[in-house]
C-alpha cells in the first residue's frame, strides 16, 4: 500500500532513453497477436514512452496497490503522433481508442451475477492475462463525447470513460486530471476496491492503420 500525498505509478521522465523494464511487463490480450512496440525516448526535451502499433497491439501493466480512499486523483498526459503528409484519421478507425490508459480492481467475484462469474472464468481461459474483477480505462476515442461512460460488448466488467476525443489536438500534449473514485461510482454504481494494477495501451486501427503516440508520467494523488 502507498502512502504520502502522492503514489509514483510511471516517472518515465526520470529515466533513460532505452528499454522500459521492471515492474513493466507485457499486456497480451490474445495470444499470437502482433505486439506493440515502446520504448523509452526523449521528445521536447523530456523522456517519454514512445508506442508503436503496426497490426495488432499489446499493451503494458505494473502490479501496483493503490487506495483510491487515499490518492483518488489520477493525473497523466498522453500525445497522438501524426506526422506531416500522413493522411487524417479515418471515421474506420474510430471503433477502438488511439490511446488507453487502464485500471484494474480488486473486488469479490462472488457478489457477481452468473453471466458475470462464466465470462471472467472464460477469459482467463482464452485470453494470456485474464480479467481483474473490473477494469475501469480512460481512452482517447474519436466520435464520442467527451466524459461518456462506454460498456464492454463482450462483459459488463470493463468500462471505459472518453477522456479526450478530438482529432485537432494530435501532435500536441494532452493533460488529463481524473477522479477516479468519483469515475468508477458512476461507471459501476459501487464502491471501488483497491486498483490492484495500472495499464497502458496502444493498438493498430480497425482499418488496419498504424497507430503511433507518447505516454508521459502517471501519478495518484490526493484530493484536494
Amino acid at each position: 500500500m502507498q502512502f504520502g500525498e502522492s503514489v509514483e505509478v510511471a516517472s518515465f521522465s526520470r529515466l533513460r532513453p532505452g528499454a522500459l523494464g521492471a515492474p513493466w511487463e507485457p499486456f497480451l490480450v490474445l495470444p499470437g497477436n502482433s505486439l506493440t512496440e515502446y520504448e523509452l525516448v526523449e521528445v521536447d526535451g523530456m523522456v517519454a514512452l514512445a508506442a508503436r502499433a503496426e497490426e495488432g497491439g499489446s499493451g503494458l501493466y505494473r502490479k501496483i496497490r493503490i487506495d483510491l480512499r487515499r490518492h483518488p486523483v489520477i493525473e497523466f498526459r498522453w500525445r497522438v503522433v501524426r506526422e506531416a503528409g500522413e493522411t487524417p484519421l479515418q471515421a474506420a478507425a474510430r471503433a477502438s481508442p488511439l490511446m488507453r490508459i487502464s485500471l484494474a480492481f480488486h473486488g469479490d467475484v462472488a457478489k457477481l451475477d452468473f453471466e458475470d462469474r462464466a465470462k471472467l472464468r472464460l477469459a482467463k481461459m482464452l485470453t494470456v492475462n485474464g480479467l481483474p474483477y473490473a477494469s475501469l480505462l480512460y481512452v482517447w476515442k474519436l466520435g464520442e463525447r467527451l466524459d461518456t461512460v462506454l460498456h464492454s460488448p463482450h462483459t459488463d466488467r470493463v468500462r471505459s470513460i472518453v477522456a479526450e476525443n478530438s482529432a485537432k489536438r494530435t501532435g500536441e500534449w494532452v493533460v488529463v486530471r481524473r477522479n477516479v473514485l468519483d469515475d468508477y461510482r458512476r461507471a459501476f454504481g459501487e464502491e471501488p476496491g483497491d486498483v490492484l494494477a495500472v495499464g497502458l495501451m496502444t493498438d493498430a486501427g480497425d482499418d488496419g492503420s498504424r497507430r503511433r503516440g507518447y505516454y508521459g508520467d502517471i501519478t495518484f494523488r490526493s484530493a484536494p
